[in-house]
């Protein structure tokens, strides 16, 4: 080796003839070739990869695989420095020993990063499903991705410490209590999340309603540990996946299936004002087209029972009230209405009278759906009844309020003056 370097200045001969030397030039020649190992890979042959999958037709699907690639194509100078690492002269075996450790961390994480990504893309592929709203798999890809970087720690450490995988898994089973404490949520939401897929309990697009959250409004994602929920005023209340299993909650799938929202209402009514009907009144809601054939079935009816019992005009005799008649009246009004739908429940009760009144209410169903419209169809029956009252000689129950009293007290005053 002397004879061969003799033409070079002592100095340097003695500085190239150091174990350091030969120790950094070798390292530095083995990280040279990774380099260019890795040039090659990314700017050659992942490029060509890259235009060729720019060619398929799914082009968001070319982009995910395309990283994927970028990051597996970082494990080859890895393999060639830890390959290569032993040839190095002069190189302490617990040094190569630590390099070589390294390469193989830095290479299964590497592979767990990327089959992450796979797992996202099989997500993503997914949802694109006609029916992936329905039954979600984010939360299996997340218990899917918790095992993968799970068993990738433990490869990790078993190689950073050059020691069997297998000798750190046999301790697992003395931290078994620890794991189960420590994964505690996970589990529950592993276990809620089967539950809710299952059942079918809970969509992506869903209004639920889960009061003890201040939840109310659609579901907009569904994970392993959690479920958020985007409120009605653009809030989002994020809940935990199985306290959907745990408690009690309302989701409104059902009535947006049927295609009709419930309107069920109430209009309380002065009981001070319920009457029978005489003839004027009689005359007067003659007027009414909803009620000309109720007015005559029930009149015929009532003078028919009235006859078969031999009763006439006193107080027993069976005769017409302005309330049965109203309720009658709120009857056909909605049927008559072409966004009342007719195929679901229908009808117009009288519950039981209080101290506010005696309640009228509506059980019927909108033909629609979305909020503005029901709250519109709403408000258009209560306004036409409330305006209607007193076309039947009844009066609507409110509390006395200021002016009341006033007024009271004014009329009061004029009478003891007068």
């Amino acid at each position: 080796m002397t004879s061969r370097l003799s033409f070079l200045p002592d100095g340097l001969q003695t500085l190239i003839q150091s174990p350091v030397a030969q120790a950094a030039l070798a390292i530095a020649g083995l990280a040279l070739v990774a380099w260019i190992a890795n040039w090659i890979a990314k700017q050659i042959v992942l490029r060509l990869l890259l235009r060729v999958l720019a060619h398929l037709p799914f082009p968001v699907e070319a982009q995910h695989i395309g990283s994927i690639v970028a990051r597996l194509s970082n494990i080859l100078p890895a393999l060639i420095i830890q390959a290569g690492i032993g040839a190095v002269p002069h190189l302490p075996a617990g040094a190569i020993v630590a390099v070589r450790s390294f390469c193989a961390a830095f290479i299964i994480l590497t592979i767990a990063i990327a089959l992450s990504g796979a797992l996202n893309l099989v997500n993503d592929l997914y949802q694109r499903r006609p029916g992936a709203a329905n039954r979600p798999i984010k939360g299996y890809v997340q218990v899917a991705k918790l095992v993968l970087y799970s068993a990738a720690g433990i490869l990790i450490i078993a190689a950073l410490m050059d020691r069997s995988p297998f000798l750190l898994l046999s301790g697992l089973g003395a931290m078994a209590a620890v794991l189960m404490l420590v994964f505690k949520d996970t589990i529950l939401s592993l276990v809620a999340s089967v539950q809710i897929g299952s059942n079918d309990m809970v969509r992506v697009g869903d209004w639920i309603e889960m009061p003890q959250f201040n939840a109310d409004g659609d579901v907009i994602d569904i994970a392993l540990h959690t479920v958020k929920v985007q409120n009605f005023d653009k809030t989002i209340t994020t809940i935990p996946t199985h306290r959907l299993i745990d408690e009690s909650f309302r989701n409104w799938r059902g009535m947006a299936e049927s295609g009709g929202r419930r309107i069920m209402r109430s209009i309380k009514i002065d009981q001070n004002s319920v009457r029978f009907l005489d003839v004027r009144d009689f005359e007067s809601l003659s007027r009414f087209q909803l009620l000309r054939d109720y007015l005559q079935d029930k009149t015929d009816d009532i003078e028919r029972w009235n006859t078969s019992q031999g009763i006439r005009q006193d107080v027993d005799a069976r005769r017409l009230t302005n309330i049965g008649t109203f309720r009658a009246y709120m009857l056909a009004y909605l049927r008559s209405r072409a966004d009342i739908a007719d195929d679901k429940t229908l009808l117009v009760r009288q519950l039981a009278p209080s101290e506010h009144g005696l309640p009228l209410e509506i059980y019927a169903f909108a033909n629609t759906t979305e909020w503005g419209p029901y709250e519109s169809i709403q408000a258009d029956i209560f306004d036409h009844f409330l305006a209607i009252l007193p076309e039947f000689g009844l009066r609507l129950f409110q509390q006395p309020t200021g002016r009341d009293l006033a007024q009271m007290l004014e009329e009061r005053s004029t009478r003891e003056v007068a």
